[in-house]
């Protein structure tokens, strides 16, 4: 087991005019001063899959999600977006196309209050920047991702203001309202009080099984992975060690050597 399993389940027998993977990659790699971090990474993610990656720090997950958003640029490989050839396009044309990203550190602004960050985002994917214009230019739009993500009575509230939780639930909900085809979630539970951990895993799985969503997702907490994953990757040294159901890789005698004393 291991890169080579790159096909979702059931994959083999989709018929030969079946739609493209939502997100491939092939041979994807990048080196930063001689140094390898990301090297030679291979998979196919189909559309409402939730494929997740555990590691240690420095594994290379987070630079691999930079590869696939546009952050970095691809050092060899290729990245294909629904088919198309992605690869030499910068983040925002990725975002765009569907593509959406949530970081592990907040990058939300502490003044602004809930509904005004969901609604900038609505005039960004829509192609407007005219900042000025009251909330209520989007009411439907901004009111019905608010409660999607249990936002709603928080509306009026300042970003700063916010739990952690809540501020995760706000990123989501700031990258919601774009429509996402794919989203890329890295470490949402980072910061996150173990009292509102249940709530944030409920909103993730939810957006996955019950709208479809396909995600790719980051995360240390085993818990919250199995309990989501249609697929885990092993990332080690900055190569994917293994790719497979999460019981089939979390039995895998190479993977537990290679994690022998090391924290997932």
């Amino acid at each position: 087991m291991g890169s080579a399993n790159t096909a979702a389940p059931g994959a083999p027998g989709r018929a030969a005019t079946a739609p493209p993977p939502v997100l491939r990659l092939r041979g994807l790699g990048w080196s930063v001063g001689g140094a390898t971090i990301v090297e030679d990474v291979s998979f196919d993610v189909h559309e409402g899959e939730f494929l997740a990656f555990i590691g240690p720090n420095g594994a290379g997950k987070t630079s691999l999600f930079n590869l696939i958003s546009g952050l970095n640029p691809a050092g060899h490989g290729s990245i294909e977006l629904d088919g198309a050839d992605i690869t030499a396009q910068p983040a925002h044309a990725r975002a765009r196309r569907g593509l959406g990203r949530t970081f592990q550190t907040s990058s939300l602004w502490p003044a602004m209050t809930v509904a005004d960050h969901v609604r900038l985002a609505a005039q960004a994917a829509g192609g407007s920047y005219r900042i000025w214009r009251r909330a209520g230019a989007y009411p439907r739009q901004v009111s019905d991702v608010l409660e999607r993500t249990g936002l709603g009575h928080r509306a009026e509230t300042p970003a700063r203001e916010l739990s952690h939780g809540e501020k995760r639930k706000l990123e989501l909900a700031v990258l919601l309202v774009g429509e996402p085809r794919l989203m890329l979630l890295d470490e949402p539970m980072a910061g996150v009080s173990a009292e509102e951990v249940p709530a944030l895993t409920e909103l993730i799985r939810s957006l996955h099984r019950e709208e479809g969503r396909t995600v790719l997702m980051v995360e240390h907490h085993m818990d919250v992975l199995l309990g989501l994953a249609d697929r885990l990757a092993v990332m080690h040294h900055g190569t994917l060690l293994a790719l497979d159901t999460p019981q089939r890789v979390m039995s895998d005698a190479t993977v537990q050597q290679a994690y022998l004393g090391e924290e997932l």
